[in-house]
């Protein structure tokens, strides 16, 4: 389970340069923390900055329970809930229609970044399908090795749901997109006190990661079953 960089004082300074920008910098093959500054604005100042940003829903929108999963794609635990008790939950609650189910992206470092632009590039209608693909490949795609590796093994992904290198190179390279992205999570971070992934709020109350069967027993609580 990894713990999350402070909300507080998270912030990108990557508008304009995007994809171009990270993959100009010298880092190494693994994941580094996001940059930070002082100088990020308030989460409530910002609110209407991030109007653009599609919250990813699935299940009933009208259902009395509401559960939202705060994930990074670069974390090992994220992938293997997804891998899990993920499925069945989707099975069992998702397509059931008994509850809302939203996924908002963790950014630890610059490929979980990469990931969630590659995931909303098509669009909610495949956004998930996606998830499920990057969360399978994590091993190979986030261990590729180099910045070009990477984001190579994410085109691959990408291409798998239908999309041209030339329509994900121009999302990786929104640096507008992911600065609003970024603000955003931040913004969710702090009202939620998320810190570490994966995590989960069920109606208003956090969670910490759990198998299946603990989370069937909350949802039937909260739907009266």
């Amino acid at each position: 389970m990894k713990a999350i960089v402070p909300a507080g004082v998270l912030a990108l300074v990557l508008a304009g340069g995007g994809y171009w920008y990270m993959t100009q910098q010298n880092a190494a093959p693994e994941p580094e923390p996001v940059a930070q500054s002082e100088d990020a604005a308030p989460a409530d100042d910002a609110a209407s900055d991030f109007a653009g940003v599609v919250e990813m829903v699935q299940g009933n929108p009208d259902a009395t329970v509401e559960v939202i999963e705060y994930a990074s794609f670069t974390c090992p635990h994220c992938a293997s809930f997804h891998s899990t008790a993920y499925k069945q939950l989707r099975s069992d609650y998702i397509d059931t229609g008994k509850i809302k189910f939203v996924y908002r992206e963790v950014y630890f470092d610059k490929y979980g970044m990469w990931g969630s632009l590659i995931a909303r590039c098509a669009g909610p209608e495949k956004f998930f399908g996606i998830v499920d693909l990057i969360y399978k490949g994590q091993n190979e795609w986030a261990r590729a090795g180099s910045d070009a590796a990477i984001a190579d093994e994410l085109r691959k992904i990408g291409r798998l749901a239908g999309m041209s290198t030339e329509q994900m190179d121009a999302c990786l390279a929104d640096g507008a997109k992911l600065e609003q992205l970024v603000g955003w999570y931040q913004q969710n971070a702090e009202r939620d006190d998320i810190n570490s992934t994966p995590s989960f709020v069920i109606n208003g109350q956090k969670y910490s990661n759990m198998n299946f069967s603990d989370f069937s027993a909350i949802l039937d609580e909260q739907l009266g079953g």
